[in-house]
């Protein structure tokens, strides 16, 4: 009696606090209440591009399930939620039936259904709901591709990132912004603790709670009217544009088309609707303006006039007869221009966009170690870096390349195809607007960007704001590039795109391309140009547009990218751009290889 009653004694007076405190963290029960993922807006920041919309989930604590009701709550539970029991089952293996965490059933749940399982509750022993935020993509199309979309957690990304808080109910970037800046974006879960009495009842007044912390809000640098505008121009035509502000990096507009609606993802269909687009034979997924890798044609003459300059390599006044055909080896090479251009300097030889003059010159002058010298100079296969998940870095050919390869050597022929962007050389159109904003820079490629602050939630207040950051500066005389602008100007103005880029609102400068990738009457359109020509280049605008060959032939994409100057510089939409160049009489009228 004397050692029971110390016993006792012990228990509740001296260790009394200790077993206290273990029942209690025992007894707790504790749940998740997930954050607010912060807002995504446009370089003015005024309306949402992205934004959260009231949401619930469903949950099942399997342990609070009696054994022989299992299949019955599960039966119930499917019907009022409209879901399969396959579904449930999956979620709900045997071998954590005994478990006592909570497994969330099911998300985006609307308040309607959540009423109806709060009214059968006593017949579902273990489920409970709570508030859980779904995304809501107000801007699609175009934007997608920028934006992306975020979905659950998977097992392989919930081992890579356990040890930064998320857990397996979380939800997380797949795709695009929403990827890259995933942790500034997902704020922090907030915890509620409550403490439930032997049969797993909540007792009343013991609930503590740690409120979440709204993520970050996002400002872009995309400009949503230049978005549109870019999207409009370039059509139901599958390629990519791209506006770029040269003295910054500041992406103005990124369009590829065809798009996806990130809001497919979110519902409970969205594996399903994952894999409708991933087997589309068009790619909506592909982002063509930064992940795919094109021949990059007569736009890449800019880099090779640069090069023939700064090398002193041909005398750009000194000139080369064209004939419209020119024999090298076994093989002969034909100019676009059938019966020839005459003789030729560099400027007309750009402007007229003459393949002679350039497999002359760069085989026989430059040579094709100088050549790969001042590509890669230009940022060619290598990442741009833009501030996105994956990109496509292209491909600038040699003749190590090709030996280790195809087991061939280099030879003269390849020189020519590279020397007029053809053969083995691919870039992304971002690759392609960067090489523009070397020469528009004086020698300085500035990191492209999509982010521009990053905002508190409600305060607004700035936490970071990005700033121009060099990709490569190259050390070409400046002369050189101001003659190598001229000549560009001189190209819109005498050139292959007198026509389509006739613009009274603005003077531009460019180049035109059409690369021939094994179809007889179709090819890959493309144009380059900024502007205004002469103006310092903080005040400059980069636009990119390529039309794929996948397309009905039609020489637009000089066209496209006049009505986005046009938008642009008159602040017009694409309609009254139009309408200002011409109209229906703008459209091409006749088919021309350039």
């Amino acid at each position: 009696l004397i050692a029971y009653t110390y016993k006792l004694f012990s228990m509740q007076i001296i260790y009394g606090d200790q077993f206290k405190q273990k029942s209690q963290n025992i007894s707790k029960r504790t749940t998740l209440i997930p954050a607010q993922r912060g807002e995504i807006f446009d370089r003015e920041a005024n309306t949402p591009m992205v934004l959260n919309i009231d949401s619930f989930a469903v949950d099942i604590v399997p342990g609070e399930v009696p054994r022989q009701d299992f299949d019955t709550v599960i039966n119930r539970l499917s019907s009022i939620l409209k879901i399969p029991v396959s579904q449930i089952e999956k979620k709900l293996p045997a071998s954590i039936r005994k478990d006592f965490r909570s497994i969330e059933v099911k998300s985006n749940v609307d308040y309607t259904t959540i009423v109806q399982v709060a009214e059968s509750i006593d017949d579902l022993p273990g489920v409970s709901w709570h508030s859980k935020p779904v995304r809501n993509y107000v801007d699609t199309r175009s934007f997608s591709h920028i934006i992306g979309y975020v979905g659950d957690i998977t097992a392989d990304e919930l081992t890579r990132f356990y040890n930064k808080g998320y857990t397996s109910n979380s939800i997380i970037g797949k795709a695009g912004i929403e990827k890259q800046y995933d942790e500034i974006l997902r704020g922090t879960d907030g915890v509620e603790y409550r403490t439930v009495d032997a049969k797993g009842r909540y007792i009343e007044n013991t609930t503590a709670v740690t409120p979440p912390k709204m993520g970050n809000n996002l400002i872009l640098t995309i400009d949503r009217k230049i978005q549109k505008l870019a999207e409009d121009a370039l059509g139901k035509r599958i390629g990519a544009a791209v506006v770029l502000k040269p003295a910054t990096g500041e992406v103005l507009a990124l369009v590829s088309y065809p798009s996806f609606d990130s809001n497919l993802f979110l519902n409970d269909n969205g594996n399903e609707m994952y894999a409708q687009v991933l087997h589309d034979p068009r790619n909506p997924l592909l982002n063509r303006a930064v992940n795919a890798s094109y021949p990059p044609a007569s736009t890449f003459k800019i880099a090779m006039s640069t090069a023939i300059l700064s090398e002193k390599a041909f005398p750009p006044e000194k000139k080369i007869q064209c004939s419209g055909k020119v024999e090298y080896g076994n093989h002969l090479f034909r100019c676009h221009q059938r019966y020839g251009h005459g003789y030729l300097d560099l400027r007309n030889a750009l402007a007229q966009s003459c393949d002679i003059y350039y497999w002359t010159v760069c085989r026989d002058n430059l040579g094709i170690d100088k050549m790969v010298d001042y590509v890669r100079d230009f940022g060619y296969g290598k990442s741009a870096e833009i501030d996105l998940p994956s990109q496509a870095v292209g491909q600038v050919p040699n003749p190590v390349w090709k030996e280790r390869q195809f087991h061939e050597k280099w030879l003269g022929g390849d020189t020519m195809n590279m020397s007029i962007g053809q053969g083995f050389m691919l870039a992304s159109p971002l690759q392609v607007a960067n090489m523009v904003a070397m020469v528009v820079n004086n020698g300085v490629i500035y990191k492209p960007h999509l982010l521009k602050e990053v905002r508190a939630p409600g305060t607004n207040e700035l936490i970071y704001e990005k700033k121009p950051e060099v990709l490569r500066q190259s050390d070409i005389p400046a002369d050189v590039f101001a003659q190598v602008r001229a000549d560009m100007r001189y190209t819109i103005t005498d050139g292959t795109a007198q026509y389509p880029m006739h613009n009274k609102i603005v003077q531009l400068a460019g180049k035109t391309g059409t690369a021939e990738v094994g179809f007889s009457d179709r090819w890959h359109s493309w144009m380059v140009a900024y502007g205004p020509y002469n103006a310092p280049a903080e005040d400059a605008v980069i636009v990119v547009v390529l039309v794929e060959a996948q397309n009905k032939w039609e020489w637009w994409a000089p066209y496209a990218t006049n009505i986005i100057f046009q938008g642009i510089f008159a602040d017009q939409t694409y309609e009254e751009a139009l309408e200002a160049l011409g109209g229906k009489s703008f459209l091409p009228a006749v088919r021309v290889r350039q």
